[in-house]
């Protein structure tokens, strides 16, 4: 496992991801500038390092109501900005971009950082990207496939000879510059369904599952048959780590936060996606067997743990700052993160 830069030892993860998101606040309609937005999130990773946060992500996005369209450029300036905390997309889109390009940004992001970078990669949710960067949606799956098995290539090798259907051949290319330690962390972003999650373990790649909304049976299925896939390779599964995803939000009660978050979450996947989030399947959120992590600090806390004890993961990452939600809670609800929630997660979680 230290190959992905987690230590067991020190117990779960805790990270923060952005999408980039650029809305307005959905309760006043105020937007910042996009350049403002910019500065919040390289201010969010700057405060997430302060608290003690372990992981800082910042994803793709090439649509109206994101700044996310350069995420590298982005981690970048984080890099700058920061000392210790580890840095990486999530995700980036490997379908509509071409793998050596990824790769030389990363691995000059990980010498920006002094070894800190990761690449989560994914294929596209929102799929207007497709037509605005030259591809055809309907090759889908097979640009992602072809593309990302390309990406671990050129990790692996320091000269790669390559074919595929979607670029022109690479004969003995060397791809620089070399991340600082050689190899980056490449990890398969994968939306819930466990046939993305055998992909991952076919693979013998670390996995990173988002976790919206619903009960954590569905989800856990979908971990076993990444792990039971991993020895079908003869992989070990505990070599590879898994990182959770999802809504996080934190007040002083369960109905608060509950009451508070709703409004930036339904608006965020209406200007995403086309289509809200179910007010009566929100409220399910307080559930103890729901994966949203909404509540109060001790709820929070409590539902952490169970999840840790259900699916055993390594790595987990709040979404914290989508639909609009004010920039002041964001940082209200990180200091909560580092002064209330991590201390006691990495108490039980430590050495185990």
């Amino acid at each position: 496992m230290e190959d992905y830069r987690i230590n067991k030892e020190n117990g779960l993860e805790f990270g923060l991801y952005s999408l980039g998101d650029h809305m307005p606040n959905a309760l006043t309609g105020k937007r910042v500038s996009a350049k403002e937005r910019i500065d919040q999130i390289v201010a969010e990773a700057k405060l997430a390092e302060e608290a003690g946060l372990d992981f800082f992500s910042v994803g793709e996005s090439h649509q109206k109501y994101f700044v996310g369209q350069a995420h590298a450029v982005i981690l970048g300036a984080v890099a700058q900005a920061t000392a210790k905390i580890k840095i990486g997309s999530s995700a980036t889109i490997v379908s509509t971009s071409d793998p050596v390009r990824i790769y030389e940004n990363f691995a000059t992001l990980d010498l920006l950082s002094n070894g800190r970078a990761e690449i989560i990669g994914g294929r596209a949710s929102r799929l207007g990207l497709f037509d605005l960067l030259g591809y055809n949606v309907n090759d889908y799956e097979e640009l992602f496939e072809e593309k990302f098995e390309l990406l671990l290539k050129i990790n692996e090798n320091h000269r790669v000879n390559w074919e595929g259907n979607f670029r022109a051949p690479l004969k003995d290319a060397e791809v620089l510059p070399r991340p600082l330690n050689d190899k980056l962390p490449i990890w398969r972003a994968v939306g819930g369904p466990a046939e993305s999650a055998i992909k991952a373990g076919l693979q013998g790649v670390p996995m990173t599952i988002t976790l919206l909304g619903g009960p954590l049976p569905i989800f856990k299925r979908s971990i076993d048959a990444y792990r039971q896939s991993l020895k079908m390779k003869s992989y070990n599964p505990s070599d590879f780590p898994v990182a959770t995803t999802g809504f996080f939000y934190a007040a002083d009660d369960t109905k608060t936060a509950l009451r508070e978050l709703y409004p930036y979450v339904d608006q965020g996947m209406k200007l995403a996606n086309g289509t809200g989030y179910h007010k009566r399947l929100f409220a399910n959120g307080a559930d103890m067997n729901d994966v949203m992590l909404v509540g109060s600090p001790q709820q929070i806390i409590e539902k952490m743990i169970y999840q840790y004890e259900e699916l055993g993961h390594q790595r987990y990452l709040a979404q914290i700052d989508f639909g609009g939600m004010p920039f002041e809670k964001v940082m209200k609800n990180i200091e909560i993160i580092g002064t209330k929630i991590l201390p006691e997660v990495k108490k039980y979680t430590k050495g185990k």
